[in-house]
């Protein structure tokens, strides 16, 4: 795990203050989004499919604040679009330290080098760069020559500063355990805190719809890029709970926490997650938490949920389950994902029944005449 002790000490205290408190549903981090604009047009990304006018919109420094407040999540994750874009990026990150809280500003990188003397190293402040990959392979995922090397030399010029810099790889169809291995021996070559390494989630307008990877094969990919990783003895650094990791190898059987990463974007707070843009949203995260209809969602309720794997539901699942059971974290910490055996069983689809019932013809249906 390529988290600082520091930061796994302030989690994990606020993790047991929700447990003492008897809090049933509370956010792990918060997932700001203060705009949707990007300098990119990524295959895989459907965010710049608003219209002109919801791309010019921010959330100011002000609303980002009352965000931080209201969520009382002890990490704050902010997305885009592209966040180096925003004037007040600065002041709002500063915002966020200024509460302790850990931010992961995630960044395509292509504006860092001009922009990075706004911004001063803090334990509090990680720059989360963008990488898909190696050079052919991320190149071709944002659409655009040249971005993997301007990155790489931002991850450096970052490094060299001072900074807190993880790389955020997203996975699509294509990917060998080989080539996975690969870019994560490069990126710990880097110098890089930890990677992030998650399957993509089929945006439904997304301009290319043939590049996520269904869940199944997810499992198969990831348990080979685990057994490679143990053959070469590869000490990858990994930001993510050996839970989660064990459950992407397709060894645990869990449901999504949506509410574990909460979204607050310009059109307010996201139902039920980042990930899904026309489910509605609510004014404020106690609106969210309280009239959100939870159980519609997760791979077994929802089509629009059923290949999804990404660490924004599952890995709060994961974290969860480590602090009901300590001692099966640890054990699968020490030993690394399991890559052989049975996988868990996929989940039977709830959404399949319920279409089935509901298109049955009245003349299916069985009918009591009273007489009075």
């Amino acid at each position: 795990m390529g988290v600082p002790l520091r930061q796994q000490i302030a989690v994990g205290t606020y993790l047991i203050k929700q447990k003492l408190k008897g809090v049933k549903k509370y956010p792990l981090v918060l997932m700001l989004e203060p705009l949707f604009r990007c300098n990119l047009a990524c295959a895989g990304c459907g965010k710049i499919a608003h219209p002109e006018d919801v791309l010019d919109q921010r959330l100011s420094y002000e609303e980002c604040m009352e965000a931080v407040d209201e969520c009382g999540a002890p990490m704050v994750s902010i997305p885009g679009g592209e966040p180096l874009l925003h004037k007040e990026m600065p002041q709002i990150v500063a915002g966020i330290i200024k509460r302790k809280k850990y931010v992961y500003l995630c960044t395509n990188a292509l504006l860092l080098k001009k922009r990075i003397d706004d911004y001063t190293p803090s334990p509090y402040l990680t720059f989360s760069i963008h990488l898909d990959g190696m050079k052919e392979r991320h190149d071709a995922s944002v659409c655009q020559d040249g971005v993997f090397d301007r990155a790489v030399e931002a991850i450096k010029l970052a490094l060299e500063r001072g900074f807190r810099v993880t790389v955020n790889c997203t996975l699509f169809q294509g990917e060998t355990p080989k080539d996975v291995a690969e870019f994560l021996d490069y990126a710990m070559e880097l110098g890089v805190e930890a990677a992030t390494i998650a399957p993509g989630f089929s945006y439904e307008k997304a301009p290319q719809q043939d590049v996520f990877i269904k869940s199944q094969d997810t499992k198969v990919l990831f348990r080979g890029i685990f057994e490679l990783g143990k053959k070469l003895k590869r000490k990858w650094r990994l930001n993510h709970s050996a839970l989660y990791l064990d459950y992407l190898a397709g060894n645990q059987d869990y449901e999504c926490t949506p509410w574990g990463n909460p979204t607050r974007n310009v059109f307010g707070w996201q139902k039920p997650c980042y990930l899904l843009s026309d489910e509605g949203y609510a004014k404020t995260f106690k609106e969210l938490l309280d009239d959100t209809p939870w159980e519609k969602y997760g791979t077994a309720n929802n089509p629009k949920c059923a290949q999804c794997m990404a660490h924004c539901g599952y890995e709060a699942t994961a974290v969860e389950d480590t602090l009901q059971r300590p001692w099966k974290a640890m054990v699968a910490a020490m030993r690394g994902p399991r890559t052989t055996g049975p996988m868990v069983a996929e989940p039977t689809p709830k959404w399949a029944t319920l279409e089935s019932k509901a298109s049955k013809k009245l003349s299916d249906i069985a009918v009591t005449l009273i007489d009075k």
